[in-house]
């Protein structure tokens, strides 16, 4: 438009428009520098925070109150420059594109006014019009860019928080075969050929681990800490892919199978108990949410929780949450199994799921246990080696390798390394 009216005028109009887009783009790339310093430093002053007060009573008893307050200053003064940066920056653009629009308005009076005077074909009154029109010409040419620089500060916050969501997205998903076969069924057993790990490139955890286990049989895994009795856990439900060797049930690589299917019959009751805001009843059915309250009282008095449960005002209808609950953690741990059980997995797997009760507990979780895994393939993490005495195949692990493999009676008979740990323990207990 302004170019069909006066093409003299429309170049004075647009003469400042180079000189404010190099100065905004310098401006543009500091303030994104400092955004994304700023979003860093509070990730990080977050991360220090939560670490700081889930571990307050460690801080406490340890006396590391005044180092926990130094770490928290030190941050949060990294997070208050940070901060002044970009909000400097991003506050500049607006005005400085401000200051850019009364400029060019200015050329346009004295410029124009000098290119319209000089104009013989216009007279005075259309010479002054054309100024005037010209000067309404440059404030809306720049109304659009003033308009976005008003909330440039939210738009880089904004395109910086899609940058560090677009990292978490970027990460790779989960392996799924296409078209994956449904894991419904166990008549073999299974079968951990040859199998390598680390968590790490160049750090393996497991060596060569090979481990035969027949259908319905129990299975236990023993060893020092570190020596990789968790990892074969988290590798047999497909948490992590394995490095070298395979994982087969009934003959079938685990990573053919659909992941869904898979982890659906593969129940883990895992060492640290967790529980989910809800009812008691609700965290019980958790795995299986159209289960009766039937089977829900079933599997609690099974894990020895009903009487428990029954004591409370609400009874299954308490509503709880994993830090505000009426349960220990013994209790919890009772819980979690219930809601393993009621699942009812063709594979059991147990990592040290009586590791947070007490004896009598351990005993009453113990017999429940039996009843639970009998006629079912299942693994049994544990340290308390009197937990697994009746297993049908004790398998040894130090260091990623198996050392040793046998029934309880027959390791004890090798007076190896499962002698000598079960000696000592014996002898403690």
């Amino acid at each position: 438009m302004i170019f069909r009216q006066n093409v003299s005028m429309a170049w004075i109009t647009i003469s400042t428009t180079p000189v404010a887009i190099l100065c905004a783009v310098v401006i543009i790339i500091q303030s994104k520098r400092y955004t994304d310093r700023q979003q860093a430093d509070i990730g990080d002053l977050n991360a220090y925070m939560d670490e700081k007060i889930s571990g307050q009573k460690a801080i406490i008893v340890e006396g590391q109150q005044q180092d926990a307050i130094d770490g928290f200053v030190g941050r949060n003064q990294k997070v208050q420059k940070s901060v002044f940066g970009a909000q400097l920056w991003s506050g500049m653009i607006m005005p400085l594109m401000n200051g850019f629009s009364l400029l060019t308005v200015a050329l346009v009076i004295f410029l124009g006014t000098k290119v319209a005077l000089n104009d013989s074909s216009l007279s005075a009154a259309a010479a002054l019009g054309l100024v005037v029109t010209f000067i309404q010409y440059a404030q809306q040419y720049y109304n659009p860019i003033m308009q976005i620089s008003s909330s440039f500060g939210q738009l880089q916050l904004a395109i910086t928080g899609a940058t560090r969501l677009n990292v978490m997205f970027d990460e790779p998903d989960e392996v799924r075969p296409v078209n994956g076969k449904k894991f419904d069924r166990m008549d073999d057993g299974i079968q951990i050929e040859h199998v390598d790990f680390g968590y790490l490139p160049d750090t393996p955890i497991l060596k060569d681990v090979n481990i035969n286990v027949n259908k319905g049989q129990m299975v236990a895994l023993v060893g020092p800490t570190g020596s990789g009795k968790t990892t074969v856990m988290n590798l047999m439900n497909r948490f992590y892919d394995v490095d070298q060797g395979t994982i087969k049930y009934d003959g079938t690589d685990i990573r053919e199978f659909d992941l869904d299917s898979l982890r659906s019959e593969v129940g883990i009751v895992l060492q640290e108990s967790v529980l989910f805001a809800g009812t008691i009843a609700d965290n019980i059915r958790f795995g299986k949410p159209d289960a009766s309250m039937d089977e829900v009282i079933t599997v609690a008095k099974t894990t020895h929780i009903h009487d428990f449960i029954d004591s409370l005002p609400d009874k299954y209808e308490t509503y709880v949450d994993d830090n505000n609950s009426a349960f220990s953690v013994g209790q919890k741990q009772q819980i979690s199994i219930a809601r393993t059980i009621l699942t009812d997995p063709k594979i059991l797997i147990l990592d040290e799921a009586t590791s947070n009760v007490d004896t009598v507990t351990e005993q009453q979780i113990q017999w429940a246990m039996e009843a639970a895994i009998a006629g079912r393939t299942s693994f049994v993490i544990a340290h308390r080696l009197k937990t697994i005495l009746n297993a049908d195949k004790i398998i040894v692990l130090k260091e990623g390798q198996i050392i040793e493999e046998g029934t309880h009676e027959e390791l004890v008979d090798q007076n190896g390394f499962y002698a000598e740990l079960y000696h000592n323990q014996f002898v403690f207990e």
